[in-house]
């Protein structure tokens, strides 16, 4: 089934929700939607004129927060199947909507898709572009079977390292997928990458804005924003999503 869009979704704890809206609305250049649901813990980062929002917050319990993908389609219930078929476990179906979880225990949705097509534009030398799923050794062959099934038409290929599996949608989509295999085991978790044209650079911006370095790779970051969630800077080009170019 054809992805229409996709939606790289900010979970949060719901406490914590306002440093969370306040961080991401500056790193991304947007604004904040109306607060939704039965607690008001669903926004939208509203991008500026011309461009469809793709990353939106959600505040959960203490404890869960991290990171999942909304896959908007054409139709719901034929998507579910798929991935149930797949492997996957539907968790809660909602009105037009549905909550599912990976072969591996990673949460995602399957919403309608309502006409999204145009990309945000990449921030100061960033873009909010990958969610990272990071899977224990395990699960890793399993889950990227699963993924590299579910998503039809997307490029499922290795990484730069080993431990690494790409899976890249087709131009225009906003927000692509890594699988990396951890080194222990522990359960799937989900963390947001940002593709950086200077890392240094936006990590000082980051942490201008309350973020704080936690770990330095050899062409990645690793952040805490200001409501203690973990993500990355990595040296990736924002406009294609690729490694550069090598000289």
């Amino acid at each position: 089934m054809t992805i229409r869009w996709t939606y790289a979704f900010i979970d949060r704890p719901a406490g914590l929700l306002d440093p969370a809206h306040g961080f991401w609305t500056a790193v991304t250049d947007t604004r904040l939607s109306e607060l939704r649901g039965e607690k008001q813990e669903f926004a939208t980062l509203l991008p500026g004129p011309g461009a469809d929002a793709c990353v939106k917050v959600q505040g959960v319990d203490a404890g869960q927060g991290g990171a999942h993908l909304d896959f908007a389609v054409d139709d719901v219930r034929e998507f579910v199947a798929s991935a149930v078929q797949l492997g996957a476990e539907e968790v809660a179906e909602h009105e037009g909507w549905a909550v599912l979880r990976s072969p591996a225990g990673q949460l995602f949705c399957a919403v309608p898709w309502h006409g999204e097509s145009v990309r945000p534009p990449v921030v100061r030398g960033s873009r909010l572009d990958q969610v990272c799923l990071d899977v224990p050794p395990s699960s890793y062959d399993t889950e990227v079977a699963f993924w590299s099934g579910l998503l039809d038409g997307w490029e499922s290929l290795p990484g730069a390292l080993p431990e690494f599996h790409v899976i890249k949608p087709p131009p225009g989509l906003p927000v692509r997928m890594l699988l990396q295999r951890l080194g222990t085991e522990r359960p799937v978790s989900a963390h947001l990458d940002l593709a950086c044209a200077d890392i240094e650079a936006t990590r000082a911006e980051h942490e201008r804005l309350g973020a704080r370095p936690v770990y330095r790779g050899a062409h990645w970051t690793v952040m805490r924003d200001p409501a203690g969630g973990t993500y990355c800077l990595t040296g990736r080009d924002p406009e294609t999503g690729g490694l550069p170019s090598r000289p």
